[in-house]
């Protein structure tokens, strides 16, 4: 039997490619045998379908929430709650994630021992019992059920368009004959980076390294049910729908909620996304403005302030190359499309990595023609940062990149600024740069 692990992932990854993951169960799959609504002859009377959501937790994938969809018989009290956030973790499953091609598939459990799992994690789980017809309850239990199946089970997963949260969305869209749909049709009140933006807000250090690595594709205009990749948005529209009853008078489809475990001690995840535009900007500034700091200490005639000069510029050379070598492969080679035509490639390129033995070699103060690489790599490095920065006023070039702007232009800038005093200032010419 296999181990099914979802929110214990990002202890061993550990990277900001974690949000493509989502937040599942780490429970075990166990076979269990097949439910009254599995077949024709159940009614649809005796069944209750329930929607649970939990809040968020600890780990990257687990910042998102998660929720699941019960069905019980209430006839014979057997209950059954269906995931969709499973996928094995084996040998080929790092190959897999790292192609963009992780499989995930749904899989029946125990209501009462997937609760508990949650509240040993300390989330929140709500319980929202939905306001069905009988022929409702007993259309969507046998969805679940066919879903489970195991030639149905299985989908590609796709953290904003194909998650554990827009299947439920599906399910809940037959179980009201596209009610549910028609309702989210309406145009969504945020972007997929602004989401995101709001559900990283616990850690900026990995908000910022998601920004980073996604594109524009997720700066576009949605609609609700797109936005129902979030179980919370998924649970706001169901807790406006209204549908029809047995009797054909029109009621919430949210009949009741029950909170099982209210998390302690965790935030609540902010309606708007912060602005951290503000402290990028200072930090890099500052950050920005030590190269020239090193640069004029050199030209004072101090050896600290080359090799200081020589080693940030190995450092960042060596940072902003490796993230911008990743950025680029992922592009060429997976199906991460998230990462495609990324506008942060002007800020972070492989070619900083030339930088890392130009900043060695500075270091040295052995080579009479490191400055003036440096130089020609700044004028490059700069010119193709500011030149996208000024494309941004045409229609194509829309990425809300204005984060990682506020911190990396200033970087680039400063840099660039510091070779060039290194190369064109008088007691920092290419030859000083032999000095030992």
């Amino acid at each position: 039997m296999r181990r099914i692990h979802t929110t214990s992932l990002s202890r061993l990854l550990g990277l900001f490619l974690l949000v493509t993951l989502g937040a599942g169960s780490a429970q075990a799959a166990r076979e269990l045998p097949a439910p009254s609504w599995a077949s024709d002859e159940v009614q649809g009377e005796q069944l209750q379908v329930f929607y649970t959501r939990f809040g968020p937790g600890d780990d990257v994938p687990s910042w998102w929430g998660h929720a699941a969809l019960g069905v019980q018989d209430l006839s014979t009290g057997q209950a059954r709650l269906y995931n969709y956030g499973n996928f094995a973790f084996d040998q080929q499953m790092l190959a897999r994630y790292a192609m963009g091609r992780l499989e995930f598939w749904v899989a029946d459990a125990s209501v009462n021992a997937y609760l508990r799992f949650y509240q040993r994690l300390n989330r929140d789980v709500d319980i929202l019992v939905l306001n069905l017809s009988p022929e409702a309850r007993k259309r969507m239990a046998r969805h679940l059920a066919d879903n489970v199946l195991p030639e149905n089970r299985s989908y590609l997963y796709d953290h904003y368009r194909d998650n554990c949260s827009t299947r439920l969305r599906d399910a809940v869209d037959v179980g009201t004959g596209g009610r549910l749909r028609e309702l989210l049709s309406a145009p969504g009140r945020m972007t997929l980076r602004e989401h995101t933006r709001r559900y990283t807000a616990v850690n900026p250090a990995m908000s910022f390294l998601l920004d980073l690595a996604m594109n524009d594709t997720i700066d576009q205009p949605l609609t609700r049910w797109d936005e129902a990749f979030l179980p919370d948005e998924l649970e706001r529209g169901m807790r406006e729908l209204m549908v029809e009853d047995a009797d054909g008078r029109r009621v919430p489809l949210v009949a009741s909620t029950q909170t099982v475990h209210a998390a302690e001690g965790r935030s609540a995840t902010p309606e708007v996304p912060p602005n951290h535009i503000p402290w990028l900007l200072l930090l890099g500034v500052l950050y920005g403005a030590l190269p020239l700091a090193w640069a004029f200490w050199w030209q004072r005639g101090a050896r600290a302030g080359r090799i200081l000069l020589g080693a940030q510029t190995l450092v960042t050379g060596l940072v902003f190359g490796v993230v911008g070598l990743l950025l680029t492969l992922m592009w060429a080679f997976t199906d991460h499309v998230v990462v495609y035509r990324n506008e942060n490639l002007s800020l972070v390129h492989p070619l900083w990595l030339a930088t890392v033995w130009l900043g060695a070699s500075l270091m040295r103060g052995r080579n009479p023609h490191t400055a003036r690489r440096l130089l020609w790599l700044g004028g490059l490095f700069v010119g193709v940062a500011l030149l996208w920065v000024l494309l941004k006023v045409l229609p194509g070039f829309d990425q809300n990149n204005w984060n990682v702007l506020a911190l990396l232009l200033p970087i680039v800038v400063g840099h660039g600024a510091a070779w060039a005093r290194v190369a064109l200032a008088p007691g920092t010419a290419p030859e000083a740069a032999t000095a030992g």
